[in-house]
C-alpha cells in the first residue's frame, strides 16, 4: 500500500473508532492507543492521574518502540478491522 492509501486508511479507521459508541475491550484499546501515539508521533502524555492506567499505557508504548509511523498505522488498521470483522 502506498503512503497515501495508508494515511487515507489510517484516517478512515481511526474515524470508524471515533464513531463506535460501545465500549472496547482493554487490550484493545492499549493497542490502539499505543499504535495511534506512534502513527501520529504524539508526544502528549496520557493525563492519566489513575497510577495503573499509566502503567499499562506506558507498556503498550513501550512494546511498540520499534516501530516506525507506517508500520503503526498498519497494525491500528489490522486491529480495527479485526475488532470489527469478530466483534460480537
Amino acid at each position: 500500500m502506498d503512503s497515501d492509501a495508508l494515511n487515507i486508511a489510517f484516517l478512515k479507521a481511526v474515524d470508524s473508532i471515533n464513531a463506535h459508541t460501545a465500549p472496547f475491550p482493554a487490550d484493545v484499546l492499549l493497542n490502539l492507543y499505543a499504535y495511534y501515539k506512534r502513527a501520529t508521533n504524539s508526544q502528549d502524555s496520557s493525563g492519566n492521574k489513575e497510577p495503573l492506567i499509566s502503567a499499562f499505557k506506558t507498556n503498550a508504548l513501550f512494546q511498540t518502540r520499534n516501530l516506525d509511523e507506517d508500520q503503526a498505522k498498519q497494525l491500528y488498521i489490522d486491529t480495527v478491522n479485526r475488532y470489527f470483522l469478530y466483534r460480537k
